[in-house]
């Protein structure tokens, strides 16, 4: 027992507590200093290989360009900026963390989004953040996984599929505009588009993809209310470069909200996704498997809300377009039954102009070789701006201008193949933009119909959506909301499509 108290007695002295504090401390201190050099040389390497591309104005060698990236209406007038000054492309440093090269010309976003699958993969500046919410899905997935996925999901976006969607596309909207004739009726004519358009797309895609009627356009939706949220978060820890490490982020205020969200937005999903699913179910790879429910939880979340949320937005700002531009929307209202080449042609321009997703990303495990003589180097992010090539002057003429007849046949001659981007390209595009696109004309279709669209008023800022500050989140919103003015309109001329 003298033999233990006296070991006991040495250990814990204060001496020995000095001791192995010490230890514990140089330890320590020697694996940060071995970090940071590593770092450092990282830093400097690709600050190199980078040199071949030009670099806007940084704050200093080692902070870079932190902080400049702005999800702002701002934001985007600066990359209006660095499009002008730099055509092409530039390289983007965030401190010696993350090395970028920015893209926004059709000639060097090819190369990129062509590249085969086998060696492009998600990386962890943006697609990170999302995994707590979307899982290993489609999205984010990379290499035999993503291959295995695509396969089995294709045949629910195929163009048989589609036809039978046209009829809950019809009875979606018809719920959202019997809704807005009672609100006219009411005197309420100016209504914030993206709160009624957000649950219009959310009921049409539990209807399609999980055959459930939820009659969330009739209430108010807490799974909406959560993924706005989410996004919100998702920029605000994207350019709060600490918060990128999960072990400072949840222990952050906004780490714990982003769990509650999370809570709302995977137990909504949970139910639509393995109970309800009716079309993921079905395929099966080579080996007779199909997707687990793991997986099948996965792909549910991401297309609850990539197949809602970014629809959303782009009807919204057609809508926004059309009611700024009174002779286009006369001129679709007249031709919209037949689906003529001027209805098509003011879809697809407002998708040029106010495109859903400003930009994605990709890594390569490859050096990717671009026109001039630049290479981007294996590991490197680039940022696909579709933002900037869709107001690229070298590629648009008057970028800024909304002229849906650049998109005529006859203009379009000679143009990029990568001009115009909206789904992204290539091996990597957006699985569900043959859904995306069907839905928004049907849409967009039966609005004109029934209604006339103007200019409304943000009642809580008093200026009207003429004014409007974009605001890009995960996707194209406006800050205040999308406020538009309602009018009826009776076209006994026109018959309106059956369901």
């Amino acid at each position: 027992m003298s033999v233990l108290q006296g070991v006991l007695h040495q250990v814990l002295s204060w001496a020995a507590l000095c001791h192995i504090l010490s230890v514990v401390g140089t330890g320590l201190c020697t694996v940060a200093v071995v970090w940071m050099v590593k770092l450092l040389v990282r830093h400097a390497w690709y600050t190199h290989k980078l040199s071949c591309f030009s670099k806007p104005h940084a704050d200093s060698w080692l902070i870079g360009h932190l902080g400049q990236m702005k999800s702002t209406e701002e934001g985007l007038m600066q990359v209006d900026d660095l499009v002008q000054t730099y055509k092409h492309s530039c390289s983007w440093f965030l401190g010696p963390f993350y090395h970028l090269v920015r893209v926004f010309h059709p000639d060097y976003i090819k190369s990129l989004l062509m590249a085969p699958a086998s060696i492009t993969v998600k990386d962890d500046l943006i697609y990170a953040h999302l995994r707590p919410w979307l899982g290993q899905s489609l999205l984010i997935s990379n290499g035999d996984e993503w291959s295995r996925r695509r396969r089995l999901l294709n045949p629910a976006f195929h163009f048989d599929a589609l036809k039978t969607y046209v009829t809950m596309f019809n009875a979606s909207a018809n719920i959202m505009h019997n809704k807005w004739r009672r609100l006219v009726a009411e005197g309420r004519t100016n209504l914030e588009m993206f709160d009624h358009v957000t649950l219009m797309t959310l009921d049409s895609l539990l209807k399609c993809a999980f055959s459930y009627n939820s009659n969330c356009q009739e209430s108010s939706s807490e799974y909406v209310s959560a993924i706005v949220e989410l996004s919100d978060l998702i920029i605000d820890r994207r350019h709060k470069i600490l918060h990128h490490w999960d072990w400072i982020y949840w222990r952050t205020h906004q780490g714990k909200r982003f769990k509650k969200a999370l809570s709302v937005v995977h137990r909504y999903g949970t139910f639509r996704g393995v109970t309800s699913c009716v079309y993921m179910c079905v395929s099966q790879d080579e080996d007779g498997k199909g997707l687990t429910d793991e997986e099948i939880q996965a792909e549910a979340n991401t297309f609850m809300f990539a197949g809602h949320d970014t629809t959303a937005s782009a009807i919204c700002w057609i809508l926004y377009n059309l009611a700024r531009h009174q002779h286009y929307q006369e001129t679709c209202r007249q031709e919209v039954m037949d689906l003529m080449e001027e209805y098509t042609h003011t879809h697809t321009k407002s998708l040029r102009l106010h495109s859903p997703v400003q930009a994605v990303t990709r890594k390569y495990t490859k050096d990717i070789a671009l026109p001039g003589d630049c290479t981007v180097p294996k590991g490197t992010i680039c940022l696909v701006s579709i933002y900037g090539t869709h107001h690229n002057p070298d590629v648009w003429t008057n970028p800024q201008e909304f002229n849906p007849m650049r998109f005529d046949p006859n203009n379009i001659m000679g143009r990029a193949s990568h001009a115009f981007i909206p789904f992204s390209s290539g091996p990597r595009n957006c699985i569900g933009q043959k859904f995306a696109l069907a839905e928004l004309r049907v849409v967009v279709a039966l609005t004109l119909l029934r209604f006339r669209l103007s200019p409304g008023v943000n009642p809580e800022m008093g200026t009207s959506s003429g004014g409007v500050r974009r605001l890009p989140l995960l996707v194209l919103r406006a800050e205040g909301g999308l406020w538009l003015q309602l009018e009826p309109v009776d076209l006994p001329r026109l018959e309106e499509p059956q369901d």
